[in-house]
């Protein structure tokens, strides 16, 4: 377990590593120099010359890499071109709003797809099992923008029922929780259909195993087999689902924040992007990188714990 650990963790600071080198090399095939683009055409030469100097820009390439990776792995992540407050500091005052945004959709499409799939496989070529099929291929196939304007024009604007912008006011949980439901449903939609379908075709493979059979011939109540003994092992699968699903919708997010005005990495990243601020670009993505890669991570983990295939095989 430790050398799959030690493995996985390699492996992901690799990974790490070659995502900074692609947003330097970015960074630098855009035409024109980098500390013009960041402050414009109308920059005198002293702030050109003051701002390459303090982001390294009149280093070489090799070496603005390798003081970026040994600053980030201290914590420092640069600083903001307008503010020049810490980019670290601006990140972890938007990375909560993206945890929870994240944390609610995939939260609410697991407690609705994770049953349903189940319900599919029992009664398999039913009527709720076609039902299940239509729905999870219709959700799956809806973008998370579509959704999130929809549900935007209609809950918000329409229906007045729910708030249309922002995070809620800070310290009121209900007003967060409040702000929180439309973005979530908007991310987490298209996830009810991809748990439900993998939830589904898990469960009627565990369903023909032997071992079930054997429990449905001794007797056992239909409810302790389905959840005690087959969704045990066709879970397995979808806590890789799961964990691939969280960093996906780290991505998600950006639409869903930009559509509902809700501050986050997201939308972080799409007004640094539109201000040519590219610390807060370059450490932002850093970040979604690394949250994408410790839940991915954890997943593995998880899996290697409960799955003792899994264990023996390390």
């Amino acid at each position: 377990m430790l050398y799959y650990l030690t493995k996985r963790l390699g492996l992901s600071a690799v990974v790490i590593c070659l995502v900074v080198l692609v947003l330097f090399s970015l960074l630098h095939l855009i035409p024109g120099d980098p500390a013009t683009i960041a402050l414009g055409p109308r920059a005198t030469e002293e702030a050109i010359a003051r701002y390459a100097a303090k982001m390294h820009l009149d280093e070489p390439v090799w070496r603005q890499f390798l003081i970026y990776i040994g600053n980030a792995m201290t914590g420092d992540l640069g600083l903001d071109v307008f503010s020049d407050r810490p980019v670290t500091a601006i990140i972890m005052e938007r990375v909560g709003f993206t945890l929870a945004l994240v944390g609610a959709g995939m939260g609410w499409a697991m407690l609705i797809g994770i049953p349903l799939g189940c319900l599919a496989a029992v009664k398999p070529n039913s009527w709720l099992d076609r039902v299940t099929g239509v729905l999870s291929v219709g959700t799956i196939a809806v973008p998370s923008f579509l959704v999130s304007i929809w549900a935007l024009l209609i809950f918000a604007v329409q229906l007045r029922w729910l708030p249309a912008i922002g995070a809620g006011e800070p310290g009121n949980i209900g007003d967060q929780l409040s702000h929180l439901i439309l973005p979530a449903f908007a991310i987490g939609l298209s996830w009810v259909g991809y748990l439900a379908r993998m939830v589904r075709a898990s469960m009627l493979e565990v369903m023909g195993e032997n071992y079930i059979r054997s429990a449905r011939a001794f007797g056992l109540r239909p409810r302790r087999v389905i959840f005690g003994y087959a969704l045990r092992v066709a879970i397995l699968p979808t806590i890789t689902l799961i964990g691939m699903g969280f960093g996906g919708m780290i991505s998600s997010t950006v639409f869903a924040e930009i559509i509902f005005a809700r501050p986050g990495i997201g939308k972080l990243i799409f007004d640094a992007v539109m201000a040519r601020n590219f610390p807060i670009v370059q450490g932002a993505v850093l970040v979604a990188t690394g949250l994408y890669i410790f839940v991915v991570l954890f997943s593995d983990i998880l899996i290697a714990w409960f799955d003792p295939r899994v264990r023996e095989s390390l």
